[in-house]
């Protein structure tokens, strides 16, 4: 039987979100608190109480889904792959239904978002949803007739772990008719996967590896790619707005941001060919992204036609903190 109230919590980087949804599902509550950074106890701390602020705000008590920065270890019951990394290692679901004395169930943030979407979202009545977290970190979720895979590791869907698919650009004219063109620059495609300069400039990743997608398309990896290529140092949400102003040296940065997501979305078309792919956080609220990327992918998609859609969240760009709410759901 469903809870009559359900608490979802984003545990996020910067921020802990967290919503309270009556049984039909609507909105009653929201709450946003900031991260305790490098500190695991503080973390469960303000977590637990957050719910019980609103619990007594609400007068009842409710079941709590948390969407986390990483996944729960099968062998271990440990948390692990998380860029929070002080969360790694650590029994983060045994320590919060200890300190909110019931059963509290995780998922990764990625999946809360293509779940959330694929109940009542964006992607409400399709049958594969491929959530993408674009925000301080880079996670993908996988959600297949309304419930979340998992895989047999918890990893299904880390896709901001698997390298960025890499192209390089020449501007031989002979070549440009049997290989086509840059749409923004008109240079040839010779090679459309590796990129030497990508290559040599791959960015670390906590991970220990170089290259991650998420190097790339987080919103620090944004901002660090204007700064490589001379432009100031800002955060990215600004370099978007003059890039839509106009300006520039952002608009270039905002053109390479579109082809590398591009590029390494046609890499989950290409394995999973989910019907929709809704994009989450932060960075998801540049509206140029869903019909420049998919007018760039075909080249990179081994198909004659895409059908797949690119969408917004229909509930924001923190739409994974209802997915939480929702992992009480049955």
């Amino acid at each position: 039987m469903a809870p009559l109230l359900r608490f979802g919590v984003d545990l996020g980087g910067t921020k802990i979100e967290l919503i309270a949804l009556d049984a039909g599902g609507r909105e009653i509550l929201r709450r946003r608190v900031p991260t305790p950074q490098h500190d695991y106890f503080a973390t469960v701390a303000a977590v637990a109480a957050l719910i019980q602020q609103a619990e007594t705000e609400l007068g009842q008590r409710g079941s709590v889904g948390v969407g986390t920065p990483g996944a729960r270890s099968p062998a271990t019951g440990l948390m692990k792959n998380c860029n929070s990394t002080c969360l790694n290692g650590k029994p983060l679901q045994q320590d919060l239904e200890r300190a909110l004395k019931r059963d509290v169930r995780l998922a990764n943030d990625a999946n809360c978002l293509a779940l959330s979407e694929a109940a009542d979202g964006a992607a409400a009545g399709a049958d594969t949803v491929f959530g993408v977290i674009l925000g301080t970190g880079v996670g993908g979720g996988v959600v297949v007739r309304g419930h979340v895979l998992n895989g047999v590791n918890a990893i299904a869907g880390e896709w901001g772990h698997s390298p960025l698919p890499w192209f390089q650009f020449a501007a031989a004219p002979s070549d440009r008719a049997s290989t086509g063109q840059h749409p923004a620059t008109g240079e040839a495609i010779l090679h459309p996967w590796p990129n030497p300069r990508e290559l040599d400039a791959a960015p670390a990743c906590y991970c220990g590896k170089k290259g991650c997608i998420e190097t790339w398309l987080s919103g620090p990896g944004f901002a660090a790619d204007h700064v490589r290529y001379g432009g100031e140092d800002l955060p990215a949400h600004e370099i978007a707005q003059l890039a839509n102003a106009g300006y520039g040296p952002c608009s270039a940065t905002l053109a390479r941001y579109e082809e590398r997501l591009a590029r390494a979305l046609a890499g989950v078309i290409n394995l999973l060919d989910p019907d929709v792919i809704v994009l989450g956080g932060g960075l998801s609220n540049i509206a140029r992204l869903y019909d420049s990327v998919p007018r760039l992918w075909p080249r990179y998609v081994f198909s004659d036609r895409i059908d797949t859609k690119l969408v917004p969240p229909r509930h924001g760009d923190s739409s994974g903190v209802r997915g939480a709410a929702w992992l009480w759901s049955g």
